[in-house]
């Protein structure tokens, strides 16, 4: 997280020394303009070179660039508990033979109404014993760790592909569970149901950065797409990846099951940028294209 921290002081230097002269103006663009909760938005600095130097940051969270189309763009998560208001966002330009550049501007993010989901599950699934309870947090926090490493090399190309081939979209996302009668956290992912076995594929190219099985979601194969952008498959029956392995898109990673705190074979898919968790439709209709 280092490097992170470095970019945010540097953009931050950038942009008071730039305020004491009549720096030139960023181009930048947000789509959408108006994003959502759970939304995964991209940000375009227009007319940079491939070789310049682009930080930027909305909140004070730094978010990372990459060369596209004539300038820079950067994929942004709206985390699906962030608060419904407006946000500062901050970009830096430095490009050889030419004055740095500077923007910043209100990013508004819209309320998003979430339904609420009720299950029945098995009280051992729910009410955990400390043994179980202490094996459940250490899986999240290893995840949580991952989320936030944000590899330098762009991976993913193109748009991104539905993780089963089975009719109907994915539901769920952000409802508000209530288990056994007492709240839980958000459902974070969509889940397609789907029979067992049904092979599962890599939304977009990347590199499988864990596989495992864990207590809630089962076994799980996760991809890292690069720069901050990770794809989560939960509850399989099989995982035929392993750790490390560059995978492309549409390659089989594992098959459907009901490994996990699950009620039915199904997968449930989700997807993380920045550590922000956002709702991975988006990431099927990103507009975002090479």
């Amino acid at each position: 997280m280092t490097g992170t921290r470095i970019g945010v002081v540097s953009l931050c230097l950038l942009l008071v020394s730039s305020s004491a002269g009549a720096a030139e103006k960023a181009r930048v663009a947000w789509h959408p303009s108006k994003p959502q909760l759970g939304d995964v938005a991209w940000l375009h600095v227009k007319d940079v070179a491939e070789t310049a130097t682009v930080e930027g940051s909305l909140d004070g969270r730094p978010v990372t660039f990459f060369p596209y189309a004539s300038g820079h763009a950067a994929l942004v998560g709206i985390d699906l508990d962030l608060k419904p208001g407006s946000y500062t966002w901050r970009v830096g330009v430095v490009e050889p033979g030419r004055e740095p550049r500077t923007a910043q501007g209100k990013l508004y993010v819209a309320r998003r109404e979430f339904h609420v989901q009720r299950l029945t599950l098995p009280p051992g699934m729910v009410d955990l014993d400390p043994e179980t309870e202490r094996r459940a947090v250490t899986e999240g926090q290893q995840l949580a760790t991952l989320y936030r490493t944000i590899t330098p090399e762009r991976l993913w190309q193109g748009k991104f592909t539905k993780p089963v081939g089975t009719p109907g979209e994915g539901t769920g996302f952000g409802a508000r569970r209530i288990i056994n009668g007492k709240p839980r956290s958000p459902h974070s992912g969509i889940d397609y149901s789907a029979p067992l076995g049904t092979p599962v594929v890599a939304t977009n190219t990347g590199r499988v950065a864990l596989v495992a099985e864990f207590f809630f979601p089962g076994r799980l194969v996760v991809l890292d797409h690069g720069l901050g952008l990770y794809t989560l498959y939960f509850h399989l029956d099989a995982a035929s990846v392993a750790e490390g392995e560059r995978v492309e898109r549409g390659q089989t990673l594992g098959t459907v099951g009901a490994t996990g705190r699950a009620t039915g074979p199904h997968l449930h898919f989700g997807a993380q940028v920045g550590g922000a968790r956002i709702d991975p439709a988006t990431l099927l209709g990103l507009s975002l294209l090479d």
